[in-house]
């Protein structure tokens, strides 16, 4: 039996996620903010839910 704690150390973004910033209006961060007290969710959940409804219901059209 071991007397010592083995850890080992975790890459960064191993867990498939990465971190970039991004600039929006006040506006738009207000109301994530608002979303997340509403909800009990963190602000990054609200971003990352709000992206994947919008990347699913997203389609590119040829401009005419």
């Amino acid at each position: 039996m071991s007397s010592k704690l083995l850890i080992t150390k975790k890459l960064r973004g191993d867990d498939g996620y990465r971190v970039f910033s991004v600039r929006i209006r006040s506006e738009i961060l207000d109301r994530i903010n608002e979303l997340a007290d509403e909800t009990g969710r963190t602000r990054n959940e609200i971003i990352s839910l709000l992206l994947d409804f919008a990347l699913a219901h997203s389609e590119v059209v040829n401009e005419k």
